[in-house]
C-alpha cells in the first residue's frame, strides 16, 4: 500500500510541537504524539513538586506547577485548535529519506538549502499505533520533529564490570521510571528506605525532597544525594531586593556579553566592560552565599554564577530543601566515581553507602533518540562538524534537507522559544523569506557555537540564554519584523523580553 502523501508532518505533541502546529494550522498537518494525551515532558517526566523554571510572567513571583503548565497546554490547544491534527497512540519508529539525494548537497561543495514544498514527498515515516503490531507509513514534504531532549532515553552511568546494578540486592531505576509512579507507589517506594539519589540538578533536587518529605518521624530514613558537579541553585527571582532580569533578561544586561556576528569595535568593548560581566556574577554569587547554606554543606560550586546561567543549568531550589537537610532527612555526598556493591554503593575513596534504594537522576540521552529514528548518513550528519547540533535559527539542520527541529536549543523560557521559532518556520515554508546557502548557516551557527564556548565550560548543553536577545532580533529581522518590539527606549533598554513582545 503506497504511503499516505502529506505536506507536513509534526512528530511530537508537547509544547514545541503544538506551537509548530498552531503557527503551520493553515498547511492541514499532521501530528504524530505517541501517548494517549498532548504535554510532552510535563506529562511523562514531572513529579508532584515539579514546577516551571520560569515567572508566571515577568513581573510575577510564583512558578506555575507541572498540573497548571498541562491545563495551560490544554487551553492552548483547545483555543487555537489544533487538536484536530493530532493522532494519538502513534508512535513514529522509522524515518526514509525518499527525496533527490542529488540535490541534497552533502558532498562539500554547499549550495542552497532544498525548496521547502515543492510538491514530492521527501520524507516517509512510519508509524506503530499503541497495542498493534501495524505499522502505517506516511509520506511527507516537509517534516517537523519535535521530540525533545527529555524523556524516552535516559542516560545511565557506565560501571567496570561486575560492579553495576545487577550486583546491588535493593531497587535501581531512573527518574523516567519514577516519573511513571503514582502517588501511593511513590510512598510505598521512599518511606521508610535508605535512598541514595545520584545527581544535583533539578529533577535529583525535587527527587530528594520527596524523599525527604517521606521520611518526616523518628522513623524515617535521610535520603542521601550522591554529587559529582555542583551547579548554582537559586532560591527565587531576587537578588539583594533587585529583579533578577536586571542582570541578564534585558538588552542593556546582554550588551555586557559577546553575541555572534560582532564588529570588532564590539567585541573590544565586550573586552572592556568584561570586568563589569563578572562583577553581576559575583553580585549574584554572593547573595546566593548569603541566602543558602551551600558552604556549610559543601554545595559552592567551583565555576562562577554566569557559566550555569549560559548553559541553562540554574535550577530554582525548593523553599523547604534546605530546612530538611537541616533536620538531617537529606545528606550529601561528593563522589567523581562510585559503583554497586551488594549492600548500596562504594566510592573512590573507599567509603561506602548503605541504600535499598538508588534512584538515577543523571538526565536523558536526546540525541540518541533522534538517531534512533534518522536515517544515515543524516544520522551521521546530526552533529557535525563540531559535536554539537547546528541549528540555524535553532530550527533549521543546514544538511538535512527539509526537515526542522523545534525545541532543541536551550534558553531561558523555552516556552517562548518555541512558540517565536514556529513563526519563523511557518513564515519558512510559506515562502515569505529565503534561508541563506548552506554554507552560510552553517558559518551563522559556528558563530554562536563559539561565543557558548566562550561564555561556559558546559557549551555541549547548546544554550543562547547571554545572547537570546540578539538571537531573536536576527529572527525577527529575517521574518521582515522591527527587532525592537518595546513601545520606547526605556522599556527597550531595561525591561525584560518576554512571549508578550512578539505577539
Amino acid at each position: 500500500m503506497a504511503p499516505v502523501f502529506s505536506k507536513i508532518g509534526i512528530i511530537g505533541g508537547g509544547v514545541s510541537g503544538l506551537a509548530a502546529a498552531k503557527q503551520l494550522a493553515h498547511h492541514n498537518p499532521l501530528v504524530f504524539e505517541a501517548s494517549d494525551y498532548i504535554g510532552g515532558v510535563w506529562r511523562h517526566c514531572s513529579y508532584s513538586s515539579t514546577k516551571l523554571q520560569s515567572l508566571r510572567c515577568d513581573y510575577d513571583t510564583s512558578f506555575p506547577s507541572y498540573t497548571e503548565i498541562l491545563e495551560y497546554l490544554t487551553s492552548y490547544a483547545n483555543h487555537f485548535d489544533v487538536l484536530k491534527f493530532v493522532r494519538f497512540n502513534s508512535k513514529v519508529v522509522e524515518i526514509r529519506f525518499v527525496g533527490d539525494m542529488e540535490a541534497t548537497d552533502l558532498t562539500g561543495k554547499l549550495g542552497d538549502y532544498p525548496t521547502i514544498l515543492s510538491g514530492h514527498p521527501v520524507w516517509e515515516v512510519a508509524v506503530q499505533t499503541n497495542h498493534s503490531d501495524t505499522i502505517e507509513w506516511y509520506a511527507f514534504e516537509f517534516l517537523v520533529v519535535c521530540i525533545g531532549k527529555y524523556e524516552d532515553v535516559p542516560k545511565i552511568p557506565e560501571f567496570p564490570r561486575s560492579k553495576g546494578p545487577e550486583i546491588f540486592q535493593g531497587k535501581v531505576l531512573h527518574t523516567i521510571d519514577y516519573c511513571k509512579l503514582q502517588k501511593e507507589e511513590t510512598s510505598q517506594l521512599l518511606k521508610g528506605k535508605k535512598v541514595a539519589v545520584i545527581g544535583f540538578k533539578k529533577s535529583a533536587i525535587d527527587l530528594a525532597l520527596e524523599c525527604a518529605e517521606e521520611n518526616q518521624g523518628p522513623e524515617g530514613q535521610p535520603c542521601t544525594m550522591v554529587v559529582r558537579t555542583l551547579h548554582w541553585t537559586v532560591p527565587h527571582y531576587w537578588i539583594w531586593g533587585l529583579p533578577f532580569y536586571m542582570f541578564y533578561s534585558t538588552r542593556s544586561s546582554q550588551f555586557l556579553h559577546e553575541k555572534p556576528n560582532q564588529s570588532f569595535l564590539r567585541t573590544l568593548l565586550c573586552l572592556l566592560l568584561s570586568p563589569m560581566r563578572r562583577g553581576a556574577s559575583k553580585f549574584i554569587e554572593s547573595y546566593l552565599l548569603w541566602k543558602l547554606p551551600l558552604q556549610k554543606y559543601g554545595l559552592k560550586p567551583d565555576h562562577p554564577f554566569e557559566e550555569d546561567y549560559a548553559s541553562c543549568q540554574m535550577a530554582i531550589m525548593p523553599e523547604n530543601f534546605f530546612s530538611e537537610a537541616d533536620k538531617g532527612k537529606i545528606l550529601f555526598k561528593r563522589a567523581s566515581n562510585w559503583w554497586f556493591s551488594k549492600e548500596g554503593i562504594e566510592f573512590d575513596d573507599d567509603t561506602k553507602l548503605e541504600a535499598d534504594v538508588v534512584v538515577l537522576a543523571t538526565g536523558y540521552d536526546g540525541k540518541k533518540k533522534l538517531k534512533a529514528i534518522l536515517p544515515e548518513p543524516f544520522r551521521t550528519l546530526l552533529e557535525y562538524p563540531s559535536g554539537i547540533m547546528p541549528l540555524y535559527r535553532g530550527t533549521i539542520h543546514p544538511l538535512v534537507p527539509n526537515m526542522a527541529f523545534v525545541g532543541y536549543l536551550g534558553s531561558v523560557s523555552n516556552l517562548h522559544t518555541s512558540e517565536l521559532r514556529s513563526i519563523w518556520l511557518a513564515r519558512l515554508v510559506d515562502e515569505k523569506f529565503k534561508l541563506p546557502s548552506v554554507e552560510k548557516m552553517i558559518e551563522q551557527t559556528t558563530k554562536e557555537m563559539a561565543v557558548t564556548k566562550k561564555t561556559t565550560r558546559f557549551y555541549k548543553r547548546h544554550c543562547i540564554s547571554t545572547f537570546s536577545i540578539n538571537h531573536s532580533d536576527e529572527i525577527c529581522e529575517e521574518m521582515g519584523w522591527n527587532s525592537w518590539r518595546k513601545k520606547n527606549w526605556i522599556s527597550e533598554a531595561f525591561s525584560p523580553y518576554g512571549s508578550q513582545d512578539y505577539l
